[in-house]
């Protein structure tokens, strides 16, 4: 079932939006050659705990860590510990926080040190996908136009989506309805997206192949072909006018 937000619902998603907004910006700053993702993870699970907000992934479905720290092929739910970055890695950040009762929910890929153009382009292609799948988020429309703006700009790209992680919508808890996958299926009808609507949009793009797998820690999910991978996502409020990004750091919490 679809939850609508009232006015005091939205506005209590923008202030955990902003605070996850800012938590991301904190940590992909922290991101350097020779930092290891523990410490990574450490330094998140501080200035969580600093703005006054705890991590909505740890201990979910007995998610052992603080934020999600992916590497290069690594897609998504990668697992803090002694890998150590290197110049030139991709490292795909998903910060889920819960402040005052409501979830702020978002991700962005970003090089360490720097990367090559390929890497980069595989980025900047995500980040833009995102935003076009945003660009559809608008009452009337329907989650299949989200899908379809993401999948089609991503193709035309050459790069693959990854199809067994979508977006959902998000308000008290991490995962509610609707699904908002990155691509379109078939045959399979899409809800209708109304004003009161607050969805995680987030593309999971491939360099390589759609195909993915998940390693024996059970949690870390990599390309079946090695490739990189990347992932940027934003939570996105439906209105009867343009779409809202309640994932911005438009509030300072800092401590």
């Amino acid at each position: 079932m679809i939850s609508y937000k009232n006015d005091r619902e939205i506005e209590a998603m923008r202030v955990a939006g902003a605070v996850a907004a800012t938590v991301l910006d904190e940590v992909s700053a922290f991101i350097r050659p020779g930092v290891t993702t523990r410490e990574i993870d450490e330094f998140a699970a501080g200035r969580i705990a600093a703005h006054g907000a705890k991590s909505a992934f740890l201990g979910y479905r007995k998610y052992p860590c603080n934020v999600c720290i992916s590497v290069n092929e690594e897609v998504v739910h990668g697992l803090a510990g002694a890998r150590r970055l290197q110049f030139g890695d991709i490292v795909s950040l998903d910060v889920g926080i819960r402040y005052e009762g409501f979830i702020g929910d978002t991700a962005r890929t970003v090089a360490v040190g720097g990367c090559d153009l390929r890497a980069q382009k595989l980025i900047d292609v995500t980040e833009k996908a995102l935003y076009e799948g945003i660009s559809q988020a608008v009452a009337g429309n329907r989650v299949v136009d989200i899908s379809r703006a993401v999948q089609t700009f991503v193709e035309a790209h050459g790069y693959s989506i990854v199809r067994e992680f979508v977006g959902h919508g998000v308000g008290r808890s991490v995962h509610e309805d609707p699904q908002v996958p990155n691509f379109v299926e078939p045959g399979k009808s899409t809800a209708k997206l109304k004003p009161g609507m607050t969805i995680a949009i987030e593309p999971m793009v491939n360099a390589g192949g759609p195909d993915v797998k998940i390693l024996k820690d059970k949690w870390t999910v990599v390309t079946q072909d090695g490739q990189f991978s990347a992932h940027f996502e934003h939570t996105v409020l439906v209105t009867a006018a343009a779409p809202e990004i309640l994932t911005c750091p438009r509030v300072a919490h800092t401590a």
